[in-house]
């Protein structure tokens, strides 16, 4: 759910906002708002993966609109998906990010194929489709701001869009660390609760004080990006941390359950598998690495 309502708001609903024309924002926001269309991502492809700017999906213009083809892959949402913003290339002779642009695409549009939903190890109830451009038409106004211009709006788009993420690996976390102090109660051995035992104590103090410095790099990132300042470094950086914690809370938390936290018969094995996804998608953790380290550099 946390994923689902991150993409529709901040990788759909914030770039209309922010680079949208106003009659964009009037067709397209209220629906959003309420519901009625549910949004998606469209970057990554086959051979297009943590190396965005190789995308080759092409937007080709054609009287006053353009042609659309190619595939996007891992697209969240698009099982169910009705709006999504789609980047292409609309220059052959600009390489890599440059000649990209962003279109906004109403997803029941001819042409357009949804795939079959992916089997994943976590997040079972987010849907994550394969999405198909074959020959698909589209208006004028479909360009969301200036053309070959649409790889820095996905790079802004992104910035957000990791805060996000990094709000949804904490709160995982957070969920690991009750599971866990619960756990901790109630279970005992040796004639006594296991939280009574230091090498337990330990875990669960080590859990909480990560939890907290990650919290708080977020919590900077968002005021941060509220304020409209850039946001690029301390968004790398809350998703870094918050999604390396958030996997270091699920390790614990099933190492503390033991054997039983390795069934289904408790939802600590969905956790963990759940955590796992957040050092990868939405800029993996190598990537974020490299962002900190350019701005650090700069």
């Amino acid at each position: 759910m946390g994923v689902t309502v991150s993409v529709h708001n901040s990788l759909l609903g914030g770039p209309i906002l922010k680079f949208g024309t106003e009659e964009q924002k009037r067709t397209w926001l209220p629906q959003l708002a309420s519901g009625e269309r549910i949004g998606a991502y469209c970057l990554t492809e086959p051979n297009a993966g943590s190396d965005a700017g190789a995308l080759v999906t092409s937007a080709v213009r054609d009287g006053d609109g353009w042609v659309l083809d190619g595939t996007k892959i891992w697209v969240t949402n698009g099982g169910f998906a009705k709006l999504a913003i789609v980047y292409a290339r609309t220059s052959t002779e600009l390489a890599g990010p440059k000649g990209v642009s962003a279109f906004i695409v109403p997803l029941d549009t001819p042409g357009i194929t949804i795939g079959k939903p992916e089997k994943k190890t976590g997040i079972r109830g987010s849907s994550t489709t394969e999405v198909l451009f074959e020959k698909v038409r589209l208006p004028g106004d479909a360009l969301l701001g200036e053309e070959n211009r649409g790889f820095p709006i996905a790079m802004d788009t992104l910035d957000g869009g990791r805060i996000g993420i990094a709000s949804q690996a904490i709160g995982l976390g957070r969920a690991c660390l009750e599971q866990s102090v619960r756990y901790s109660k109630e279970r005992e051995q040796f004639g006594k609760p296991i939280g009574a035992f230091q090498a337990i104590q330990w875990k669960l103090a080590d859990m909480a004080t990560r939890l907290d410095a990650a919290r708080l790099l977020v919590h900077r990132a968002a005021m941060t990006r509220d304020a409209g300042e850039t946001v690029t470094l301390q968004a790398s950086q809350a998703k870094l941390l918050a999604s390396q914690v958030c996997n270091f809370c699920a390790d614990e938390c099933l190492q503390i359950h033991g054997g039983a936290g390795y069934t289904d018969d408790l939802e600590v094995e969905r956790l963990f598998r759940d955590s796992r996804i957040t050092e990868i998608y939405e800029g993996a953790t190598d990537i974020q690495r490299i962002v900190i380290a350019r701005n650090l550099m700069a």
